[in-house]
């Protein structure tokens, strides 16, 4: 069960913070020139850590609630096209952003109610809402690009709010910081967070003890379909158009991400800090290996490399922690 709440920020799966810390380590002293530390480097990662990193958050609590969601990559996509339909209807941008919010709080109501009230594998049921939104995205879209600069250039404090810079300091980075803070104390210092470590750490005794289970997951998949609504105004705003493939290849690599930080696959365990860090340490993987001139192609086979053994080294530690 679930330990209190700063000594399981600072104490727990210790050797993720050993791990972050060698890898970046690593990429400074061996990426040619040092590039890995070059202020343009380190700000072209500020902008591209939060597209994966705010949703992988959400993802990381609700697998410790016990529930997976691979739907993320389509609704990331999804919000995105919602909120560039309503910028071509004349609507500010912060009041899209704003109705947008519940759209997406809605989508996670969605998948939340079909993985309780039918009981079957949320990998089964949000893979199968994943392709579902995917054909939405592709048909309402037909997969062409829509540029939003018209409709965002006259509101510049927006833009500049979501994604501008202080100095070269990406924005987004606080925003990503603000989302990780805010679950992280939701999950280690409220008794909802309690009830997300209990109902992941056995289902049954939860109920045993009065926690709506059914309640706890559906919040949890709310939570995401939110912070998808987030994630794909963010990436529109930063990119200047809609994708249909926005988000595509998220759906792997935020569990991969809550895997490397020691989010157990099997619920109950896992922290905020860890799985904060475990996003940084997925990218900066990615990032280092390019800056290394590792063929593109090479570059996933290196990642999976490292997964399977953060998933070894974890796996070894929860052992002798029982």
């Amino acid at each position: 069960m679930k330990k209190s709440g700063l000594s399981l920020i600072l104490n727990y799966n210790i050797n993720t913070s050993i791990a972050f810390v060698a890898i970046v380590l690593f990429f400074i002293i061996f990426t040619p020139n040092h590039l890995f530390i070059d202020l343009r480097n380190l700000a072209s990662m500020g902008k591209l850590i939060p597209d994966l990193g705010i949703v992988a958050l959400g993802v990381g609590m609700l697998m410790i609630c016990g529930e997976f969601d691979l739907s993320i990559a389509s609704l990331i996509p999804l919000c995105s096209y919602v909120f560039v339909t309503l910028l071509m209807k004349g609507i500010n941008p912060a009041l899209a952003l704003i109705i947008l919010l519940p759209v997406g709080a809605a989508l996670g109501f969605i998948n939340g109610i079909i993985v309780v009230k039918t009981g079957l594998p949320s990998f089964i049921i949000t893979l199968s809402t994943m392709m579902f939104w995917r054909g939405v995205v592709f048909s309402l879209s037909r997969m062409s690009p829509i540029s939003i600069t018209k409709y965002i250039s006259p509101h510049p404090s927006f833009e500049k709010m979501l994604t501008g810079t202080i100095g070269r300091f990406p924005l987004q980075v606080i925003w990503f910081v603000v989302v990780a803070i805010i679950l992280g104390l939701l999950l280690h210092f409220t008794k909802f967070g309690n009830w997300i470590f209990a109902t992941g750490s056995s289902k049954e005794t939860a109920r045993a003890m009065g926690i709506n289970t059914n309640m706890v997951k559906t919040t949890c998949y709310i939570i995401i379909g939110v912070l998808c609504a987030v994630v794909g105004t963010l990436q529109t705003v930063r990119l200047g158009s809609f994708f249909a493939t926005q988000g595509v290849g998220f759906e792997l690599k935020t569990i991969a991400a809550a895997v490397v930080g020691g989010t157990s696959l099997r619920g109950g365990v896992g922290n905020m800090l860890n799985i904060f860090l475990g996003i940084l340490i997925i990218k900066i993987i990615e990032n280092g290996l390019i800056l290394m001139k590792v063929p593109v192609f090479a570059v996933e086979t290196f990642i999976g490399l490292a997964i399977i053994l953060f998933v070894i080294i974890n796996n070894f530690i929860q052992r002798q922690m029982t």
